[in-house]
């Protein structure tokens, strides 16, 4: 520095990135079979990514979810076109096909793992020049430079452990995918039944109309020889009033249920469907409720989702104890302007240098917040185990019930309202009950008729909830555990 005195030379120091070659991303990258399809990277991996005490880079390519690209409202015409019924499970695997909500999903897991190779990478190295303008056609001294390139490197450990923290947060993302999935299929399966509950409602209505029709028939055959009054004609056209108004409000409800079934398959919700089945099986058996809520703790996403993230908090505890090491920057330089001589043998230079860990302060309230957020998820994921337990009883208990209802309409109370119409429609023919009474007998039927396919569809709207809160169908436990019949 005295000679630069000396010479009244100035020294100019440009620092810029090096630009090095990167392997570009191919943004057609390998179709994975499931949203697991990047290599996740734990707390136990940490070592086999940074080696023995040295640091590798850990490759990527984008991952790319097996779906077609979401389809816009208008590119979709009638769902099930041509066919004679609506089939649950058709309508169960185009809504998984065509609703927007995966889609968006598969995003967030896709923007997930695509931080993983930024964190796990390192910096970019860093080339710098230092010129003296002086020695620039100077006749005294030779022209004077300094050629600098230096790279930073973390502690060993610290890449690996970022990368474990976004591989698990990645893998949440891939569990909330499949969370998705099953809120998905209860809903497209409850707006099934809702939808086979209208139709049904329709039919009874249509059979009591009949019904109506014919008793109207018998008070005018009872009118001609005055058996009958005005009044009773009145009394039966003011029922079938009623059952209009009803048929009116049931065709309202068919339509908001085809909106509704139109809207989960991401089209216009007023295009036809074909009508659901008009018979639906009730099966009498289920896996026992402790083998259900063993399989929703094994699998339910939403749990596993939590534990990806206990994992990934765990990462950052690691991570936040690996901050009181510190990094290493190495450098090496080749400097003619420290007046070497014309061999310049002192020109090659290398050099290390490393960051002093002494602000103890932050880094222990880092480890401090990183404890603390390890104790919060380990909270969430004890308060959701008890609501997965609580939710499995609850919807295995509401099915059964359900179930028993539909086995006693079917065997007890639909019987005898029949008879009970029957009975009444025999009974006012000659005169020995009142018409009210064969309207009233006329109107329970329809009740309990409508009562009954309520069941049916209570039934399978419970049973899709049991299986979202079980995690999934109930074959595979039912295959795991023998199955008990549900009544008592």
């Amino acid at each position: 520095m005295a000679i630069l005195k000396k010479l009244g030379r100035c020294t100019v120091l440009c620092c810029f990135p090096l630009i090095v070659g990167c392997e570009a991303l191919q943004s057609a990258g390998v179709a994975s079979s499931s949203p697991r399809a990047p290599q996740t990277i734990g707390p136990a991996q940490t070592d086999q990514m940074t080696g023995s005490g040295g640091i590798t880079q850990a490759s990527f390519q984008p991952s790319v979810h097996p779906s077609a690209p979401v389809a816009s409202l208008d590119d979709g015409g009638p769902a099930f076109a041509g066919s004679a019924e609506l089939a649950v499970h058709s309508l169960v695997e185009r809504v998984l096909a065509r609703n927007t909500t995966l889609p968006q999903m598969v995003a967030a897991w896709q923007a997930a793992s695509a931080k993983i190779p930024q964190v796990t990478s390192l910096e970019d190295p860093y080339f710098g020049t230092t010129v003296a303008p002086a020695s620039i056609g100077s006749s005294q001294v030779d022209f004077g430079y300094r050629l600098e390139l230096s790279q930073k490197l973390p502690w060993p450990g610290k890449l690996g452990l970022r990368g474990a923290n976004a591989a698990a947060e990645a893998n949440a993302a891939s569990n909330d995918i499949d969370d998705m999935r099953l809120q998905l299929i209860e809903a497209a399966r409850m707006a099934f039944y809702d939808y086979y509950l209208v139709y049904r409602a329709l039919a009874v209505n249509l059979e009591g109309l009949e019904l109506l029709a014919a008793i109207r028939k018998a008070v005018e055959a009872r009118f001609k020889p005055g058996l009958a009054d005005t009044q009773e004609i009145y009394q039966v056209d003011v029922e079938i009033g009623r059952q209009r108004e009803r048929k009116l409000l049931l065709e309202r409800l068919r339509q908001v249920a085809v909106a509704r079934l139109n809207t989960l398959m991401h089209l216009s919700p007023d295009l036809p469907l074909p009508p659901p089945p008009e018979a639906v099986s009730v099966a009498g058996e289920l896996p026992e409720a402790a083998a259900l809520r063993a399989a929703a703790l094994a699998r339910r996403p939403d749990l596993l989702a939590v534990t990806n993230r206990i994992a990934a908090e765990e990462a950052s505890l690691g991570l936040a104890n690996r901050e009181y090491y510190p990094d290493f920057d190495v450098m090496a330089a080749y400097d003619t302007i420290m007046g070497n001589g014309p061999s310049r043998d002192l020109a090659p230079q290398l050099a290390v240098r490393v960051n002093l860990p002494v602000r103890c302060t932050r880094r222990l309230a880092a480890v401090s917040e990183a404890q603390a957020r390890i104790a919060q998820r380990r909270a969430e994921l004890a308060r959701i185990t008890d609501q997965v337990n609580y939710d499995v009883q609850q919807a295995y208990e509401q099915v059964r019930e359900a179930e028993r209802v539909v086995r006693l309409y079917e065997k007890e109370v639909l019987p005898a309202a029949r008879n009970n119409v029957r009975a009444a429609q025999a009974a006012y023919v000659p005169g020995k009950i009142p018409l009210i009474a064969l309207i009233e007998a006329q109107r329970n039927s329809v009740n309990l008729q409508d009562r009954y396919y309520e069941a049916i569809a209570d039934y399978f709207r419970r049973l899709a909830t049991l299986e979202r809160a079980a995690g999934g169908s109930l074959s595979p436990v039912s295959a795991a555990a023998p199955s008990q019949p549900t009544n008592p």
